[in-house]
Formats: C-alpha cells, structure tokens, sequence
C-alpha cells in the first residue's frame, strides 16, 4: 500500500505525524510512506531532516522539492501515485494538490473546509467538540471517523523513549522545573535568553531547585549559541549567555542549566514544566504533569499568527504597528490560550500572558512549585483530560491500512 502524508510545522509532525507513522510500521513495516512537508511560516525548516533520521524507511520531500512537485515537476524520488493520500497538517490545498496528482483516495484529519470537502472520502476527528466542526463545515456525519488525539500517543512513547547517554539522569530532575522554550525561529532567537533570564531568578529565589532546559529536535546547538550571544530582542529583558558542554550557561554569573532533548521523559520526573501555548501543552497534560503557560507578549509584532496578516510586519513604516494591533487583537479574543484548559474550560494550567518580566514568571512559577496540594489537582484532572484519546494512533492506522 502507498500512503502520502501532508504536514507542516514541529508541532504537527511532532503530535500527530510522529505516532501515525510509527503506529504505521509497526502494523505493516512493508508500507510505501512518503511524507510531504510543504511550505509554511510555522516551520523550522528542520523537518525534514528529523524526519528521515527518526523514520529511515520513510521518503521525505521537504518543502522546497515539494513546490516543485506541486507545479507539476517529476524527478526521482517523487512518487508516481498513492493508494492513499492523508492530511496532516498545513494548508489542505497542498494535499488536495497531491492528491490530484497522485491519484487515489483522500482522508484528512481534523480539518475541512466547504470547497474541498468533497475531495475527502473521510475525515477522522479529534473529539466530539471537533465533530461538530467538521458538520459546520458541511462534512456529514457518515462520513466523520473520532479517533482521538494523536498527541497524546506521542507523549506516552517519548515519555519511555530511550535517554542518550551523555544526557542528564532523568532522576537529576525531580522536584524541579523544566523549560520548554518552543522551537520556531522567533521563540528561539527571544525566548531562549528570557527563559534563561526566568531560570537565573528561580535560582535567586532558591538555590536548590533543579532547572533544565528541554529543547525541541528541531532546535540546534547553533540557533542557541547565536540567540545566547545576541539575547534577543531587549524587550524581552533576556539574558546573554553561552552553550558549554550541554549547558546553558549565562554571561552575568555562571550558572550551568543542562540541556535535554527528549521532554516528556524529563517532565515526568519534574516538579513544574514551564512552557508556552502549543501541541507540547497537550502532551503534558496527558501525562498529568502540572505545568505553567507563558505567552509573552512583549513585542506582538513578532509573533506567528494565522494567515496573511503574519506578514503585515514586513511592510514599511506602519507595518510593525499594524501587526501589534492584530496580533493583540487576536489574543484578546481568546479566554485561554493552552489547549488542555480551552478543551476543559478552566485553567488547569495556569496562563500568564502579556508583557512577561522574566522575575515574575519566576516567582509565579516557583510559588506553584511549592504549592504540592494545587498541583496534585491539576495533574488528576489534566490525565483524566485526555485519558480517553490514548491509542489514536492505533484506531487512525488500522482505519487506514484496512480502507
């Protein structure tokens, strides 16, 4: 069987590409997969190269080849058709052009709109709240498959993944606080330094707490060195700092934080995960692991957003103040910003948002440390959460291996 998958950013591949596909060898290691990653500002343009490396019997078509293959170009290594074409991720017009091309049948997961609706034999959703969508989007029901949420499956295998051996000790960590910063260009370049300035004061506040830095597989040691040296934009009241044998280390006092890749196994063993809105949230949230959301806003014209509007940034003069306007604008309109508390409807995971002093994300962060009963609570309810999406991956695979 050939399957063509379409995804896009770290978030996407990471929550839902990552545990398909594993899911999808592990049912047959014969399948004929290729994954295109197609053009998208959300993207670190690393994926592909992850990709490969975690999956080596997986064809992978990074972004660049893939404009070429949508214009209608043919060289080796594209495929010639597919069984099976499957959205996960980006824009649905780039699987609905893949899908013209390739042939077969079509299936998207999540996501539909009015005009490619019936491009799509089946549409597999998240939830009930999600099934909804689909219906609004003039899917019918009969045709709407709940399978869960694939970042749920992705957070359980990472949890036991395998940690390197010139890592930290995943026990180093427990009672402690691990940052997870993001992994897109701008939260590299801005939230590495203001994370490193928030780990510098939870220090101050007190010595003994364990603080590690959880960086994404998409985040190189390079991105890091330049963003340390430079310490972003000075709004963001970073720190400058420096990468040492796996640590980081800042200029102002010589502290050394480790760094670690793989997450979820370390925020199992920590007190406190510190992090920022994304699908990291619901991994976290399904293994029950009481976590702090920052959203820093301290210059919104940064920020990533939905759509062409991203772009207003880059046109001159007022183009900054436009994108300001918009990017508040859009945050407002939202009463939560994580996933988990959106889906349950209460903060389970405490959100802090607007412009964020690196001090007093601190100190919200080490009084929740502390406070063991708050967060007994918050990791029951964050695990019963999600505890009915377990084996997605499992119910997606085998619907579509059997179609």
């Amino acid at each position: 069987m050939r399957i063509a998958i379409t995804s896009n950013g770290p978030g996407e591949f990471a929550g839902w590409v990552r545990p398909l596909v594993r899911s999808l060898y592990e049912r047959d290691p014969q399948l004929d997969v290729t994954l295109f990653f197609v053009p998208d500002e959300y993207a670190t343009g690393r994926e592909a190269s992850v990709a490969q490396a975690m999956f080596p019997a997986l064809r992978v078509i990074e972004p660049r080849r893939y404009t070429r293959f949508a214009l209608g170009a043919s060289a080796d290594g594209f495929p010639e058709h597919a069984d099976l074409v499957l959205y996960l991720g980006g824009d649905l017009l780039h699987a609905v052009r893949v899908h013209k091309r390739l042939g077969g049948r079509a299936r998207a997961y999540k996501f539909a709109r009015p005009r490619y609706r019936n491009v799509f034999e089946r549409f597999y959703a998240v939830d009930a709240a999600n099934e909804a969508q689909l219906t609004g989007w003039g899917v019918e029901r009969t045709r709407i498959e709940t399978v869960g949420n694939l970042a749920v499956d992705a957070a359980f295998a990472e949890s036991v993944a395998d940690v390197a051996g010139d890592e930290l000790e995943p026990s180093s960590l427990d009672g402690g606080v691990l940052i997870m910063p993001g992994a897109r260009r701008h939260e590299i370049t801005n939230l590495v330094p203001f994370f490193l300035e928030v780990a510098v004061w939870l220090r101050r506040f007190d010595p003994r707490v364990p603080v590690a830095f959880g960086l994404s597989p998409f985040t190189t040691m390079e991105q890091v060195e330049h963003a340390l040296a430079h310490g972003g934009d000075p709004r963001f009241w970073g720190a400058r700092g420096r990468v040492e044998n796996d640590h980081i280390v800042p200029e102002m006092n010589g502290e050394r934080f480790p760094i670690v890749r793989q997450s979820m196994r370390y925020a199992t063993r920590a007190g406190v995960a510190l992090t920022i809105p994304g699908t990291k949230c619901i991994e976290l949230a399904a293994l029950g692991i009481p976590s702090v959301v920052c959203a820093p806003l301290n210059a919104p014209e940064l920020v990533v957003i939905n759509g062409p509007l991203t772009y207003l940034d880059r046109l001159p003069l007022l183009g900054p103040t436009l994108k300001r306007s918009v990017t508040l604008a859009v945050a407002r309109r939202f009463h939560f910003l994580a996933q988990p508390n959106i889906d349950a409807g209460e903060a389970l995971m405490p959100e802090l948002r607007g412009a964020l002093m690196p001090a007093h994300v601190a100190h919200v962060t080490l009084d929740y440390l502390q406070n063991a009963a708050v967060r007994q609570r918050a990791a029951a309810a964050l695990r019963l959460l999600y505890r009915a999406h377990a084996g997605a991956a499992a119910r997606m695979s085998a619907s579509l291996v059997l179609a």
